[in-house]
């Protein structure tokens, strides 16, 4: 299965100059762990995610409305096609441990944000509906 099926398809994003706070914010109202980071062409430039505000700003004493985000991003950032499938997102994940992959095209525009729980849901889902295919 396509990771693009499964995916968040409008996850939150900030731009490179946008503030960690910004970044902080838009995470905080999508209840998610991440955010991509992309350029004026939605090309994705970085991801901040919940552990590079504990590794990299927790106890810097930084002014996150005035430090930007592409000071603190994750770059270069592993990312999924819309030819990754669920499994070999899966397996990347697992063996790198990260919890978030954006999704892009071709061209590196963003199409949406695949997180662990999206890929494990879906697996979830089929093995119910294989159970019940196999129930007398």
């Amino acid at each position: 299965m396509s990771v693009l099926l499964i995916c968040d398809h409008n996850p939150p994003t900030v731009m490179p100059d946008d503030s960690v706070a910004d970044a902080i914010r838009q995470m905080l109202r999508a209840h998610t762990g991440a955010v991509a980071i992309i350029d004026s062409q939605r090309v994705v430039a970085g991801i901040f995610t919940e552990r590079d505000v504990i590794k990299r700003l927790a106890l810097s004493r930084r002014d996150l409305e005035a430090t930007p985000v592409r000071d603190v991003m994750t770059t270069p950032v592993e990312m999924a096609t819309e030819n990754t499938t669920d499994a070999e997102a899966l397996a990347v994940m697992i063996e790198r441990h990260y919890r978030h992959m954006p999704v892009v095209d071709d061209q590196g525009h963003l199409l949406g944000m695949l997180s662990i729980r999206h890929v494990l849901e879906a697996r979830i889902d089929e093995l119910l509906q294989q159970l019940d295919r196999e129930k007398p």
